[in-house]
């Protein structure tokens, strides 16, 4: 059995001892006996016990934790006041990440979260381990191999030097796919929007502000501008702040999120690291992935940039960290990136057939109706306001209709191949879906009210990835509604074909693992008869 790395202690001491410290502190304040104030003392003492009890329950901890890593499963034995045994099979590890923080890179120790198939949550947590122990620890339980039954301390330096060696040659095995290159790093930061940063760069101006906008108007070094007591000038360069703000703190974040960023592979597994203050590490097993999405962002399809994604097994988009879609290029050139994709599923080009004219015709009578609802909201707005005078003027959106309603059908389409069903959509963010047949777990096809007065139809390849539930499942849309029903039964018929396919090589690979078995081996020495 094997036990956290020490410096563990000191480092998770200071964030419970800061929790602790810090709820003491509020009770201090709130029983405190002075008579027309707070007492500092007593206070201060309840501050000191919070965080000498941080300490000492997270030493304790360190005491009472043991982890194994046995031939066929993970036991972990944790807790300080209440026990709790685990024991997860091997077969069910799903994805094993590392995350290291600056003191942890300084302490060299790092955190490993190890989580399961068809989890949607970490499973178990050692915070921290050795950065070497770590990598150990992601190499054997992703694949599966028979870990150390004994401590270090009692393995003799021959056993030692073996495991040394033998770890050096998985780690030389891995071999690089992709590493970001800094104008590629430059670009995506400078274009991406981080959703957090909204929040943030609300708040930053918030403060330089005094939480008064009109203190950062302009007005007493421009000449020309109206005074502060100009509401619409107030809100307009409010919002010019706002959007400076976010998008500066975004550049920030995206950069620091993807410093470093680089892929490769070993084996059956793909590992990416990233990160410039939080080091992140984990793996994308190949035997998991559901779905490949090729991401084309304006303004990066203008330059010629893409994204890749991985989804696999067991994960929804969007959780902490980006499981269930992994990032396995964040942005590179469009033929990198189809480059890679085929070295993880080698389907075909992406020749796609487009929706029939029709399902054109739907899309301007959509956005027709968009531009009515605008134009009679600004009537109203008009008609008991000053706010806008000219209403009418929002009727000139109408000249985009159709180029908005040809852009939303040219990026639509979907192919059926031998092994692949591919789906691409979206303008602003366009995306391309590559499902192998034996990943499917249905296919739908699908008709709305409107669909069917235009006999249009959606079929939609579900897979166990839980993106279906966010509804980014790959889905040919707006599609002949009798083509949709051949498109169904043909994806049908060549899952079944697929499946019955890889089940003969299964069949075929035991077949030649038992014939190669010792049993079976004729220069073996025959048994005594009896």
């Amino acid at each position: 059995m094997r036990s956290l790395h020490p410096a563990s202690v000191a480092v998770r001491s200071l964030s419970r001892s800061l929790n602790t410290g810090f709820l003491f502190f509020v009770v201090g304040i709130v029983v405190s006996p002075g008579g027309n104030g707070t007492d500092l003392l007593s206070v201060g003492a309840l501050v000191a016990i919070g965080i000498v009890m941080g300490i000492i329950y997270e030493f304790a901890y360190y005491r009472r934790f043991r982890y194994e890593l046995t031939e066929n499963s993970f036991d972990v034995t944790s807790g300080v006041i209440a026990r709790r045994d685990r024991e997860l099979p091997l077969g069910r590890v799903q994805n094993v990440d590392i995350r290291q923080n600056v003191v942890g890179r300084i302490l060299g120790i790092a955190a490993v979260h190890i989580e399961t198939a068809g989890g949607g949550q970490t499973e178990v947590s050692l915070q921290y381990v050795a950065e070497d122990e770590a990598h150990r620890l992601r190499r054997q339980l992703r694949s599966g191999a028979s870990a150390e039954t004994s401590d270090a301390a009692d393995s003799s330096p021959d056993e030692t030097g073996a495991q040394a060696t033998e770890s050096k040659r998985e780690a030389d095995d891995e071999k690089l796919l992709f590493e970001i290159r800094p104008h590629e790093l430059a670009i995506l930061s400078v274009f991406t929007i981080d959703p957090g940063a909204s929040l943030l760069g609300g708040i930053a101006l918030s403060f330089a502000s005094g939480f008064d906008p009109a203190t950062l108007l302009p007005t007493d070094r421009i000449a020309g501008l109206p005074g502060p007591e100009s509401g619409l000038l107030t809100l307009a360069w409010g919002l010019v702040l706002f959007l400076l703000a976010a998008w500066v703190i975004s550049a920030a974040l995206t950069f620091t999120r993807y410093y470093g960023f680089r892929l490769t592979r070993a084996g059956d597994e793909l590992y990416y690291e990233r990160g410039l203050l939080q080091r992140y590490s984990g793996t994308i097993p190949l035997g998991k992935v559901q779905t490949l999405t090729v991401s084309e962002s304006i303004p990066f399809r203008w330059f010629g940039y893409a994204a890749l994604s991985v989804e696999t097994a067991g994960y929804a988009p969007g959780q902490s960290d980006s499981r269930g879609t992994e990032s396995a290029i964040p942005l590179a050139d469009a033929d990198r990136v189809a480059e890679l994709a085929r070295a993880i599923e080698p389907f075909g080009p992406i020749d796609l057939e487009a929706p029939p004219r029709r399902a054109r015709e739907r899309y301007a009578v959509r956005y027709s109706l968009v531009v009515a609802a605008i134009v009679g909201g600004a009537y109203a707005v008009a008609r008991y306001t000053a706010v806008v005078r000219q209403w009418y003027a929002f009727a000139a959106l109408v000249v985009l209709v159709p180029v908005a309603a040809h852009l939303k059908w040219s990026n639509r389409g979907y192919r059926i191949d031998d092994r692949y069903f591919l789906t691409r959509t979206g303008f602003w963010r366009r995306t391309t879906k590559i499902v192998p047949y034996y990943r499917v777990q249905a296919v739908l096809h699908q008709a709305t009210i409107f669909q069917r007065r235009r006999r249009l139809a959606s079929v939609t390849a579900d897979t166990a990835s839980s993106a279906t539930l966010l509804g980014r499942a790959a889905t040919a849309y707006d599609v002949d509604a009798d083509r949709g029903l051949e498109i169904q039964a043909t994806i049908e018929e060549r899952l079944q074909n697929r499946l019955r396919a890889r089940q003969r090589e299964r069949t075929v690979e035991r077949w030649f693992r038992d014939d190669e078995s010792p049993d079976d081996d004729p220069s073996a020495e025959p048994g005594d008869g009896g």
